[in-house]
């Protein structure tokens, strides 16, 4: 089986290429009308208009080999399961759980990794004005700054 998915996927990248060469090589709408006046129609490998029937031809059936290849690309991948088949959601590991919430907030000074010593926390609530919430904010004049 997975000798046969490797097959199928070299076809299609070797089809795709091919198909981007071939329709490199053929010529736009505007080109037509300057092989009608004479400008390289001789100098063409096919001739006037044998390139555009057998490069189209060609691109047509390379598009169904590709077309081809996807389908079974698709196929193969949808019946093989990888051997954790599931949502993402499932594989992931269970992590930590949960600190239950406490009465009195974690002092984020410890937290800090230091060099030295580390600093003792502060016993008590906190009753400075720098660590109360602040009301609302003042809008309209009030944010104007005053000299």
């Amino acid at each position: 089986m997975n000798f046969l998915l490797t097959l199928v996927l070299v076809l299609q990248i070797a089809t795709a290429l091919a198909m981007i060469g071939l329709i490199l090589l053929q010529h736009g709408k505007g080109a037509d009308m300057g092989a009608a006046f004479g400008s390289g129609a001789s100098g063409s490998l096919f001739g006037a208009s044998g390139s555009a029937n057998f490069l189209s031809r060609s691109t047509a059936v390379l598009a169904a080999v590709f077309f081809a290849c996807t389908l079974g690309l698709a196929y193969f991948s949808h019946s093989v399961r990888p051997s954790g088949s599931g949502s993402v959601f499932e594989r992931v590991a269970p992590g930590a759980p949960a600190a239950p919430a406490s009465s009195t907030a974690p002092n984020p000074a410890n937290q800090i990794p230091s060099g030295a010593s580390t600093v003792p926390a502060p016993q008590g609530p906190a009753t400075t004005p720098a660590t109360t919430a602040p009301g609302a904010p003042a809008s309209g004049a009030a944010q104007i700054p005053t000299k």
